[in-house]
């Protein structure tokens, strides 16, 4: 495995990380990945309507030369030349086959166009869904902060009696004393 490698898969595992350790973060990466997919997926939808646009003009140009060459037949024959009539029938039958393969393709496109719709729908829905758990996961954080800051500010300091220190006091001095005694490990084994 390669450094790039490796530095790859610390920071995707950091990222994945963090993200768990912060929800509301993953939900907006969620929402951004749901909002460009619709982007894709419109565009998609744009190309395939101008392809389905283009379609139906080469169809109805198709058209136009069936019915020329249609009317070119009885002008031949009409004129004793059964060798015009006959190239003139190949010709049509050449444009009648392009046309049903055009019009085929086009029944291909609407498909997809269709396709591509139910998938967009299903992308716009399952963002407002995130959009919705986002909000309310935003709403439980600013609930949360409030209750913290509150909180101290609610409860009144009432120290027990026959101990020196309280629970809280414990706890600092506890870390103050761990952290000291990590400072002097480090300046020992220098």
């Amino acid at each position: 495995m390669s450094v790039f490698e490796n530095i790859g898969s610390f920071f995707e595992t950091r990222l994945d990380e963090f993200l768990r350790n912060h929800p509301h973060l993953q939900l907006q990466a969620l929402e951004e990945q749901l909002r460009e997919q619709e982007e894709d997926t419109l565009k998609l939808i744009r190309d395939f309507q101008i392809k389905e646009k283009q379609l139906q003009e080469q169809i109805l140009s198709t058209a136009e030369e069936i019915q020329k060459w249609h009317a070119r037949i009885p002008t031949a024959k009409a004129a004793g030349r059964e060798d015009l009539a006959r190239a003139a029938l190949e010709r049509e039958g050449a444009l009648l086959r392009q046309g049903n393969q055009l019009w085929g393709q086009m029944q291909g496109v609407k498909e997809r166009i269709e396709k591509a719709k139910d998938i967009y729908r299903k992308i716009q829905g399952r963002r407002k869904e995130v959009q919705a758990k986002a909000a309310e996961t935003a709403a439980a954080r600013a609930k949360q902060v409030q209750d913290t800051e509150t909180k101290g500010w609610n409860q009144s300091y009432q120290p027990r009696m026959g101990s020196s220190f309280d629970d809280l006091e414990q706890e600092f001095r506890r870390l103050e004393t761990e952290d000291e005694l990590e400072r002097m490990k480090r300046n020992l084994g220098r």
